[in-house]
């Protein structure tokens, strides 16, 4: 699956990608604030998460410039595990943005791009968290659509190696069948 946004193209990963992928995310600031990505991010984990293969009710994606191609992060989503609340079709965003491109709105335009597809694939409803200590991604969550539940819970971060406070957002998708208005 691909989806074209107006400054992005993000695309499945291919084997050949993970040298990139590595290049993006092998830096602390980025892994510590991930659930599922260990530190340090060796070559083999992006190797690993390269050849992994598709779901396509569940896609990952690389995030990459469409007009070189260069790849600045990735994000998905999948199946809310049970224990979290999930099982009804609900599915749970995430993504990293490389360090070089903070700033410049491409994590919004990519959370947007992925809304839309969750939208049009029927999924009834997409959360999304953020470690309480990284407030640029409640912007981006905020920004993409979603809005804050009031719930704080606890996440391990294996870049951490430890549990942290976060803060749920959500966006129902079913409700209007198109997306609110990007803040």
């Amino acid at each position: 699956m691909f989806h074209r946004s107006e400054r992005l193209l993000l695309r499945p990963p291919w084997p050949e990608d993970w040298g990139a992928v590595h290049a993006g995310i092998a830096d602390e600031g980025i892994v510590r604030n991930l659930a599922s990505a260990p530190w340090p991010y060796a070559p083999d984990d992006a190797r690993e998460w390269c050849a992994q293969g598709q779901d396509p009710r569940a896609p990952r994606f690389l995030i990459t410039l469409a007009n070189s191609g260069e790849v600045i992060g990735c994000i998905g989503f999948g199946p809310l595990p049970a224990e979290d609340g999930g099982g009804d079709g609900t599915m749970e965003m995430g993504y990293w943005i490389a360090r070089r491109h903070w700033g410049q709105g491409y994590a919004t335009e990519a959370a947007r791009a992925v809304l839309e597809i969750a939208l049009a694939t029927g999924h009834p409803r997409i959360v999304a968290g953020h470690f309480i200590d990284n407030p640029a991604s409640g912007r981006v969550l905020r920004k993409a659509g979603l809005l804050p539940t009031g719930k704080i819970g606890l996440q391990f971060s294996k870049g951490r190696g430890y549990e942290t406070q976060t803060i749920g957002y959500a966006l129902d998708l079913g409700a209007s069948g198109s997306l609110p208005e990007a803040a």
